[in-house]
């Protein structure tokens, strides 16, 4: 059985439809996932699918379109009966041919090593749970068995391993919003007749795309938030009646006739191959493509909310039908839901977006839509971040290079980028062919290495690159700095030998500890190993996982294992921080690259004189700086430490008659290097010293009378604290300090 729908889509800009938010979140992103997360998503299948007679994505030409406030008033969906009539038919069939299934004993083995005997097509994970304890078998949300996931009541098939997962966890929340898109998928055909495209769960909730179309002697209706509270009352009526989620797989003629009515099915399910069943699940009148799994039935949602309405292009492609997208979350008590509607207040205060316009740092313009514009303020912490980066590559062995922004594609043809990544990337023609900006640096670093003759000595041969980078990402998912087109990277590459793995990674590793430790991030580790489609010989990646596994031993931090997930050239550790409101970003990565050096046909001489492959180890630790830039801004809160404040210091003066000698500290401390700026207006002290707090400068420095004749500030720092008189001499020092240590 395919997977069942199309990934995530990105949200499409916020003027091409009506858009409306109770949130100052960004927009959603699909969720990382580990191994083989439940999804109720397909293939990332092209347009221009099957056409029926009850067609959606614009209908008939009506009047103009209505927004808001009251859901048309319309009966059930005319193929409400069709679509439950065609379920039943099916399910009738399956639990004829489930009958004469005989009683098959088998043993489930639990994560303890505790062994449970159970009944093949009969027992499902919620009978073996509730022998344990009623209570644990209720807190469950979903299972795995054998390491896929598996619904808590449907019946186990196969001997095997089994694992059960409470809302608390990552699976256990995948699986609670999934089901709770269901609801909100039921709701939008209910109250709107809807064709529903693809509703999956995301990182924080779920959405879902749908298609309202133009009913007879009705206008266009478009949703909006007027529309989310009742959209609330809706879902959680749906909730509250204990609807429960069955599971029914079919042949694909089955599904094609039970999706007639609905183009966007219909165009996923010819996807398919022929062969092949398709799986859905029903709750209520709802029934779905879906491979689940999902939740026993929705009571065990006791909290649901609309988040925020938004456009959408169907499968993210702007010349597709434009879609209407609802937002939502859920959890199974209403304190966790108000928990978390504070938590998404204090984001909104943090929001990068806002302070970034609150304080100066940067601007977006529709003239270069995800190029950032950063101004005075917002270059000092960009170049700050930059320069710490370069100062530690100085200590550690690092050469920084310098490469072209535009390659002829052919490089990329080499490097197999052009087969695989053209769409992400800006393609131009010039002389006779066609060259792409460059997406990343690592190609052009294998020229570099290239580019005469490496003997051992040379190895670990380290590269590092600012270079700017652009990548062409759909316009709905730009996203403030968090997702740019234009961008810079610590980008580095290690190239070394097989023997010398182990040491860079570990190096790797402790440096990125370092400059974490300086932001105040704490991280985890994840290794994810050799995927199901790789490049190269397994001997080969049996050695490199081998060495990965060693050096972070090594390196003494827990880290977990990602089975699969690596790279299909190599390898990689992934790096998830978390950031002062407790949310996870995955900025640093350490990945191992066997192929492009076969691709570039990279060679060193060993000790030996013999001709040798390096490998390539890709090393990022800020990541992109304008995301890390953003991390940081939330994280703070906009009040920077000293070493990274756009506004360290400000200069006011008492009285008029004290201005020349605020300029003259103030030039004292900007010969020294810092950011100092001097209040020299006749406003109020009081006013000014406000309105430096306010601008987040870390130190407010007062001189009158007094500090005039002594040669000494006052000193007052943004928290309201005031420290006293002190020299000039000595506040430098203080500054140095501050400086040096990273404060």
């Amino acid at each position: 059985m395919s997977d069942q729908q199309p990934p995530p889509q990105p949200e499409v800009p916020a003027d091409a439809s009506s858009s409306s938010s109770s949130s100052t979140a960004p927009p959603a992103k699909e969720k990382g996932q580990k191994g083989k997360q439940p999804n109720n998503n397909n293939n990332n299948n092209k347009s221009g699918g099957n056409n029926n007679n009850n067609k959606s994505g614009g209908g008939k030409k009506g009047k103009a379109a209505t927004s808001g406030g009251k859901a048309p008033d319309l009966p059930p969906p005319s193929f409400f009966e069709e679509r439950i009539k065609i379920w039943d038919e099916a399910k009738k069939e399956q639990e004829e041919k489930l009958k004469e299934l005989p009683d098959e004993p088998i043993v489930m083995k639990l994560p303890d090593g505790k062994e449970v005997h159970a009944i093949k097509n009969k027992t499902s994970p919620y009978d073996i749970a509730k022998g344990i304890s009623r209570g644990l078998a209720d807190a469950c949300v979903v299972a795995k068995v054998d390491g896929q996931y598996h619904d808590m009541h449907r019946p186990i098939e196969n001997a095997g391993s089994l694992q059960l997962f409470k809302f608390d966890s990552a699976e256990g929340k995948h699986c609670f919003w999934h089901s709770s898109a269901h609801v909100l998928g039921q709701t939008l055909e209910a109250r709107y007749s809807a064709h529903l495209t693809i509703g999956p769960a995301i990182e924080e909730g779920f959405y879902y795309d749908v298609d309202i179309p133009v009913q007879e002697g009705q206008e266009k209706y478009t949703i909006s938030a007027e529309d989310l509270a009742q959209i609330d009352d809706f879902a959680n009526s749906i909730c509250k009646q204990k609807q429960p989620f069955e599971r029914l797989a079919v042949p694909r003629d089955t599904a094609l006739k039970m999706f007639a009515y609905n183009k966007y099915k219909q165009e996923i399910i010819g996807k398919i191959p022929a062969t092949e069943t398709v799986t859905l699940y029903k709750c209520g009148p709802l029934i779905d493509l879906c491979r689940g799994p999902h939740l026993p039935n929705t009571s065990l949602i006791k909290a649901f909310k609309t988040t925020k309405n938004s456009g959408a292009y169907w499968l993210g492609k702007a010349e597709n039908p434009l879609l209407q997208r609802v937002y939502g979350i859920a959890f199974p008590d209403k304190k966790q839901l108000s928990e978390w509607e504070e938590f998404q207040a204090e984001a909104a205060r943090r929001d990068h977006r806002v302070i970034g316009k609150d304080q100066q740092l940067f601007f977006f313009h529709p003239y270069s839509p995800g190029c950032a514009f950063f101004l005075p303020h917002g270059a000092r912490i960009y170049n700050r971040l930059v320069n710490f980066i370069k100062a530690e590559y100085h200590q550690r062995g690092f050469t920084e290079v310098m490469s072209p922004n535009a390659f002829n594609k052919e490089l990329w043809e080499i490097s197999g980028h052009w087969q695989n990544y053209k769409d992400n990337m800006f393609v131009f023609d010039c002389d006779n062919t066609q060259y792409s900006l460059k997406p990343m640096n690592c190609p052009g670093h294998c020229l570099m290495f290239d580019h005469g003759f490496r003997s051992y000595r040379d190895l670990p041969l380290r590269f590092a690159d600012f270079g700017v980078l652009h990548r062409n990402e759909l316009a709905g998912a730009l996203t403030g700095l968090t997702r740019v087109r234009r961008f810079q990277q610590d980008d580095a590459h290690i190239f070394c030998t097989q023997e010398q793995i182990s040491a860079e990674v570990q190096g790797a590793l402790g440096f990125m500890q370092h400059v974490y430790g300086i932001f105040g991030y704490t991280f985890s580790l994840e290794l994810s190993t050799r995927p199901e489609k790789y490049l190269g010989e397994l001997a080969l990646w049996d050695k490199a996982e081998k060495t990965m596994e060693e050096a972070l031993n090594a390196f003494g931090k827990p880290w977990t294992l990602n089975p699969g997930d690596g790279a299909f050239y190599g390898p990689k550790i992934d790096i998830h921080i978390t950031d002062a409101l407790k949310r996870s970003f995955q900025c640093a990565t350490i990945q191992l690259d066997f192929q492009l050096p076969i691709r570039f046909n990279l060679k060193y001489s060993d000790a030996d004189g013999n001709t040798k492959q390096p490998v390539i180890i890709h090393r990022a630790i800020l990541g992109s700086v304008e995301r890390m830039m953003a991390i940081l801004i939330e994280h703070t809160a906009g009040k920077w430490p000293f070493w990274l404040s756009p506004r360290q210091i400000v200069i006011i003066n008492v009285a008029a008659a004290h201005a020349e000698y605020a300029k003259k500290v103030q030039e004292r401390i900007n010969a020294e290097g810092y950011y100092v700026d001097a209040e020299l207006s006749d406003k109020t002290l009081g006013n000014k010293i406000r309105q430096a707090q306010n601008a987040q400068y870390n130190y407010i420095l007062v001189v009158g009378e007094g500090e005039m004749n002594k040669g000494t500030v006052s000193v007052r720092t943004r928290d309201k604290v005031e420290h006293g008189q002190k020299s000039i001499d000595d506040i430098l020092a203080e500054f140095a300090e501050l400086t040096r240590s990273f404060k």
